[in-house]
């Protein structure tokens, strides 16, 4: 195995169930207003940038259009480029939710809330959502 190659795996590869069940309980333990989160990009995702961290600890009122705005700095995007988030890789989140709603709503099994970010491209082909001309 070459070095990175176990950064390049999802989250839920690289830590058993059982460890990562016991890092979220230790977590809420120490910081009971904080939402575990693990933010990685998509699979597939070829334009945006993988994050240098992909957990996170959340404050639970802080609303999730909030938190993007910290994920676009973290990305250093600029301001024409879009990025999606998938919560549990299959719903688009409403950004007027708090962290704590949509960790109420969608925290996996072990505790953690598991969002997707990738670009447009996902949706569809690459080209401009433009549509084309007859």
């Amino acid at each position: 195995m070459q070095p990175g190659d176990s950064s390049s795996r999802p989250f839920k590869q690289r830590r058993s169930l059982a460890t990562r069940m016991h890092e979220v309980t230790e977590i809420r333990i120490k910081y009971p207003n904080k939402i575990p989160v693990v933010v990685e990009r998509y699979q597939r995702e070829k334009t945006l940038p993988p994050l240098t961290r992909t957990k996170f600890l959340v404050s639970q009122d802080l609303p999730l259009s909030q938190f993007v705005v910290t994920l676009r700095t973290r990305l250093c995007l600029a301001s024409s480029q879009t990025f999606y988030l998938l919560v549990n890789n299959k719903g688009l989140p409403n950004m007027a939710v708090t962290m704590q709603e949509l960790y109420r709503d969608n925290k996996d099994e072990d505790g953690f809330l598991y969002l997707t970010y990738a670009s447009q491209e996902m949706f569809g082909s690459s080209s401009s959502s433009e549509p084309e001309a007859a």
